[in-house]
């Protein structure tokens, strides 16, 4: 199996139930539009999928629906948080089963492995999957960074194939381009941060306020790719306000509020999340109003396309 990492590949909501069950028709609606607007992969179960609040026959149901949905359109990734490296390689042999194409794959949770223990634990997975995986190295929230010597390590293994880049530096782009080349594909993970990290050589996007405005972050991306700079960085300075919700411990909350003003998502969240009320609420509703009144006119940006 093999993912082309490259494009804008949304970190989709899981969506409830006014009494808390999976919402697969809403589901469905949002994956509908991420696929018109042209995304290239779809992410499910990651922090922005309330993964840590779902249990694992709920994360097969998104899998298979999801798979279902795409029906080979784009692979469908699920992400992969877990406290052991035996349930991690459970988890890894059951999205297989279900028809995902890839893995995106946090270091341990809870417990703060050290720089051996978690190459072993990706090490582990890799060798008991032939989905090719993508590191998902986030230090600023989950408190492990992935150096670039640890990769050295990982990339021994074939199906380590890519990383989602979200240690906010951008410079790391460019380190991880002089050290490894192509062998490290690059997925900028940071949604106020991207189209930089696109200009200084990333390959692809895994994006949050997507889930929202597929359309705008899909026309940033193939703009940049095609060397019309200027035209992504105008959208992108319209963008930023609404992208800085992503940047947020409610960042679940935020964005789902967006996706009820675009019409494609719910404001059901999974306790303990609740929906956001009072002051924070009319901030974050203030962004997205201001936004969409503002909301740009896209060019045909699907005719750029070249993968």
């Amino acid at each position: 199996m093999s993912i082309n990492w490259n494009g804008v590949m949304p970190a989709v909501t899981t969506k409830f139930t006014n009494d808390d069950a999976l919402d697969l028709n809403m589901f469905e609606v949002n994956i509908k539009a991420q696929l018109d607007a042209g995304v290239h992969g779809i992410v499910l179960g990651g922090t922005l999928g309330e993964a840590s609040t779902l249990s694992d026959d709920e994360k097969r149901i998104l899998t298979q629906t999801t798979v279902k949905l795409v029906n080979n359109k784009v692979p469908v990734l699920i992400n992969i948080a877990e406290q052991t490296t035996k349930a991690a390689i459970e988890a890894a042999q059951k999205a297989e089963e279900d028809g995902a194409k890839g893995l995106m794959m946090l270091p341990p949770m809870r417990y703060k492995s050290g720089d051996r223990e978690t190459v072993e634990y990706f090490k582990a997975v890799a060798k008991n999957t032939s989905l090719p995986i993508m590191v998902y190295n986030n230090p600023v929230d989950y408190k492990i960074e992935v150096t670039l010597d640890m990769f050295e390590e990982l990339l021994k293994h074939d199906n380590i194939e890519a990383v989602k880049e979200s240690t906010r530096d951008i410079s790391n782009v460019t380190r991880i381009k002089n050290r490894f080349g192509n062998r490290l594909k690059i997925m900028t993970g940071v949604d106020t941060i991207a189209l930089e990290s696109l200009l200084m050589g990333a390959d692809g996007w895994i994006a949050g306020l997507v889930c929202a405005f597929p359309k705008e972050t899909v026309a940033i991306y193939e703009l940049q790719k095609a060397g019309r700079i200027q035209e992504a960085l105008e959208i992108y300075r319209w963008f930023l306000p609404l992208l800085e919700l992503d940047i947020n411990p409610k960042l679940v909350q935020n964005i789902k509020l967006a996706e009820v003003a675009t019409g494609i998502g719910s404001e059901n969240v999974r306790a303990p999340r609740l929906p956001l009320i009072g002051e924070e609420r009319k901030h974050v509703l203030s962004v997205i109003e201001t936004g969409l009144k503002n909301r740009p006119t896209l060019p045909n940006y699907k005719t750029l396309a070249t993968h």
